[in-house]
């Protein structure tokens, strides 16, 4: 069928987002910015200008430092966003509040969670927003005494029997119950059956319904910059592991035990100390500095630094981060 020219067309408007993660005293940091209306914190956004922008990363680039004061280091594209219902505030910001909206989301990593010039901006836990996700004490609280809880409720609310058992497989392996594995890369897939089940604070807004979220299920984003955010975080969560992308977030000096915290941040579960060293040491990722960190409380440590010469043809890629015990 011909499409009806004489139809009025939505407007489009492309958007450019970015999940800037930073390391802070062997914590993983995210940038957000609270200048929006209604006071629901956003990651760094704006639309892309084409008569101004000559390339998308250009835009972000240009957008970033203007809402947060901060110049953006390393960045990858991360993904493209443009479910229906996503608009506000993004159209808004860009005149045109009944445009759909398309957005270029980007993945940015950097060593320092340094000072903002940008009143409106700071670096957050990534933890407040996703608490169920932080293993290094533990199977979080939230997640058994409040979230196993509520989505075993949840499928057993489904009306056909075939209907409750999908529901309940899917949430057995994507939450790691009864007896299936933690798997820490489905970040993105937690938050999507949370948001399913109506257990975060976005759903019931974004249907213009009443918050049923239950407390303490981390702090709601605008948009769906959450739903961003944990597309970032299962992305780094995964590249870890096949690209030496941590050392990004790593200073150009520091201790075996400075990365071993940033990545069991970045995992969020704790590593066997033996094992992980014995891995870097087999891949060749680390060199001595021949100098040593005297203001770590014990000990002094001996520095070392990202030995980018030794990622040749046929070496390893990415680390191996061993759990200490299974989460």
């Amino acid at each position: 069928m011909k499409p009806d020219l004489n139809t009025a067309i939505q407007p489009l408007v492309v958007g450019l987002n970015a999940v800037i993660f930073a390391a802070s005293e062997g914590e993983l940091k995210v940038l957000v910015t609270e200048s929006l209306e209604g006071g629901e914190p956003a990651l760094p956004f704006g639309p892309f200008d084409p008569s101004a922008h000559r390339t998308f990363e250009i835009g972000l680039r240009e957008w970033v430092r203007g809402q947060t004061g901060f110049e953006l280091g390393y960045v990858e594209q991360l993904y493209t966003f443009g479910d229906r219902g996503r608009e506000a505030p993004l159209a808004a910001l860009a005149g045109a509040q009944d445009a759909r909206v398309l957005s270029v989301g980007y993945l940015g990593l950097t060593p320092d969670a340094r000072p903002l010039n940008n009143t409106d901006a700071h670096w957050d836990s990534w933890t407040r927003f996703f608490p169920w996700e932080d293993h290094r004490c533990g199977r979080p609280t939230i997640l058994t005494q409040v979230i196993e809880p509520a989505l075993r409720s949840w499928c057993d609310e489904a009306a056909a029997p075939g209907r409750r058992a999908a529901r309940f497989d899917r949430v057995r392996v994507t939450f790691g119950l009864d007896g299936a594995l933690w798997n820490e890369e489905r970040a993105l897939d937690r938050y999507e059956l949370l948001y399913e089940a109506g257990l975060v604070a976005e759903a019931g807004r974004d249907r213009g319904e009443a918050n049923t979220a239950p407390d303490g299920m981390g702090v709601a984003m605008a948009s769906d910059h959450r739903r961003i955010l944990a597309t970032a975080l299962s992305r780094l969560r995964g590249k870890i592991k096949y690209r030496a992308v941590v050392f990004e977030l790593m200073s150009d000096s520091f201790t075996l035990s400075d990365l071993q915290r940033v990545v069991e941040s970045v995992s969020g579960f704790p590593l066997h100390k033996q094992n992980f060293r014995r891995a870097l040491d087999r891949a060749g990722f680390v060199a001595g500095t021949g100098r040593v960190e005297s203001q770590t409380g014990g000990r002094p440590a001996e520095l070392y630094r990202f030995a980018r010469e030794n990622m040749t043809a046929g070496a390893a890629l990415g680390l191996s981060i061993p759990r200490a015990k299974e989460s």
